[in-house]
C-alpha cells in the first residue's frame, strides 16, 4: 500500500484506483485554494490567493495564469450555463466570468452592507447560488482587505439568480467555510473552521436537511475533523464526502464515518473531481496541486 494512503474500511479500499499514486499537476504557488473542474472547457481552475491570480491547467496546455489580478479569489464553481463563479476575498463579492472574459458582480451586499470575504460556493440544480462569507478577509490583510466587517455575523447565503435576491439561510456558524450538496441535494454539508482562531473553537462539518423551498433544517454535527480544520469538500456519486484537512483528504461515508485518508505533502485546502469521467481528484495543497485517480466519480448535479 502506498504510504500516503490510509485505509480504515473496505468501503475506502473500493474507492481507490489501481495506481494509488499522487501526481503533481503544478507547483510554485504561494497558497492554493478553490480547485474546480470546468467541464465545458475540460480544464481545472484554482486560486493562488496571496499572488492574487487564478490559475488554469489542462492536459493539452499545462498550467498557466487564467486571470490576474482577481480580487484574491478563493472558491470557484460553475453555474447552469457553465460560467465560472468566484468568491473574491479582497473584492468582497461573488463574481462571474462571462464567455467573452469580462467579469461581473453577482452579489456584494446584504442589508446595505458589503459582504466580508466570500469563501466557497456551490450551485444547486435549480440554479440557486450558495456561498459562505466568513471574516478571514478582514482578519488576514495579506489574503484579503484587512478592513472591518460591515456584516454583524458570518453567514451562509443563497441567491436566486432570476431575482438577484440574497437570503441568509444560516448564521449560526463561527466561520463557515467549504460546502457541498449530497448527490440528490437533500443534504447540505458546511464546514465550520473557527479553530483557525482558537483551539477550542469548531473544527467540524455540519449537515442540514434541504427542503424543496431551499430552507435548511435539522442541523447536526456530521463529523469533527482533526488535525486542523475541514476546508473545501466534494461528494462522489455514492455520497461519500471528501474533505480537505490538515493531513490531506479525509473521506467520510454518508453516515459520517471516517473511512480513509489520502495524505498530501502539504496542508490540503480544497479538492475537485475532474477529467471526462470525473474520476480524478485534484487537490490544492498549499504551494502545489496534485491529482489521484480513483475508482469513483464526482457527483453531478441532478437534472433541474
Amino acid at each position: 500500500m502506498a504510504d500516503h494512503i490510509e485505509i480504515f474500511t473496505d468501503e475506502f479500499e473500493r474507492l481507490l484506483g489501481s495506481t494509488r499514486e499522487l501526481t503533481q499537476v503544478a507547483s510554485g504557488m504561494a497558497f492554493c485554494e478553490g480547485t474546480h473542474w470546468v467541464a465545458e472547457g475540460s480544464y481545472l481552475v484554482w486560486s493562488d490567493i496571496p499572488n492574487n491570480r487564478i490559475m488554469r491547467w489542462s492536459e493539452s496546455d499545462g498550467a498557466s495564469i487564467f486571470r490576474e489580478p482577481c480580487g484574491n479569489t478563493n472558491g470557484h464553481t460553475t453555474d447552469l450555463e457553465g460560467r465560472i463563479l468566484s468568491c473574491e476575498t479582497s473584492g468582497r463579492r461573488v463574481s462571474r466570468t462571462e464567455p467573452d472574459g469580462s467579469v461581473v458582480t453577482v452579489a456584494d451586499r446584504y442589508r446595505g452592507g458589503r459582504l466580508t470575504s466570500p469563501n466557497d460556493i456551490v450551485v444547486k440544480s435549480d440554479g440557486t447560488i450558495w456561498f459562505t462569507d466568513p471574516d478571514y478577509g478582514a482578519l488576514h490583510p495579506e489574503l484579503g482587505h484587512g478592513r472591518g466587517p460591515e456584516q454583524d455575523r458570518n453567514r451562509l447565503y443563497m441567491q436566486t439568480p432570476a431575482t438577484g435576491e440574497l437570503v441568509a439561510v444560516n448564521e449560526d456558524f463561527d466561520k463557515p467555510n467549504g460546502l457541498a450538496f449530497s448527490p440528490d441535494e437533500s443534504v447540505l454539508y458546511v464546514g465550520d473552521t473557527g479553530r483557525t482562531h482558537g483551539e477550542f473553537r469548531p473544527h467540524r462539518v455540519m449537515a442540514f436537511d434541504v427542503s424543496t423551498h431551499n430552507t435548511l433544517s435539522n442541523p447536526r454535527v456530521f463529523a469533527d475533523v482533526d488535525p486542523w480544520v475541514p476546508d473545501g469538500m466534494r461528494v462522489d456519486v455514492d455520497g461519500n464526502l471528501f474533505v480537505s484537512a490538515g493531513d490531506g483528504i479525509q473521506c467520510f461515508n454518508p453516515s459520517g464515518d471516517l473511512i480513509g485518508k489520502i495524505h498530501t505533502p502539504e496542508v490540503a485546502a480544497n479538492c475537485s473531481f475532474g477529467m471526462s469521467d470525473r474520476q480524478t481528484l485534484f487537490i490544492a495543497a498549499t504551494s502545489s496541486v496534485w491529482s489521484i485517480d480513483l475508482n469513483t466519480a464526482g457527483a453531478l448535479r441532478p437534472a433541474g
